[in-house]
């Protein structure tokens, strides 16, 4: 059973960067598709971002020209790059592998001066 661990939250300012990490174990990142949904308090969870195996990305149009998802089948880890950080990007970030089911723990991000 594969594992997805995320790191990098924490506080930031608006207008802000931040870079959260999802490290993949047990499974490959090189031949999984990746998503990053974000939970924000009383929201449904949304999808974010996502990179299929041949690296090809897509973004949520509210986050589109800010974040950037890439990956490094090295070191079998997926990033997410979140730049020009809003208020309304505040939320419990997660790493997801849809086939099969695997989530990460979740890593909180606030933004806020």
């Amino acid at each position: 059973q594969g594992k997805l661990v995320e790191s990098g939250g924490g506080l930031a300012q608006p207008g802000g960067s931040a870079r959260l990490s999802c490290a993949a174990s047990g499974m490959s990142v090189r031949v999984n598709r990746i998503n990053w949904y974000r939970q924000a308090p009383g929201k449904q969870r949304e999808l974010v971002a996502s990179i299929s195996s041949g690296g090809i990305t897509n973004y949520d149009d509210s986050v589109k020209g800010r974040f950037t998802i890439s990956k490094d089948n090295a070191k079998n880890t997926v990033y997410l790059q979140m730049n020009s950080l809003k208020p309304e990007d505040t939320a419990v970030y997660y790493c997801n592998a849809p086939v099969p089911a695997v989530w990460g723990q979740g890593t909180l991000v606030t933004v806020s001066s």
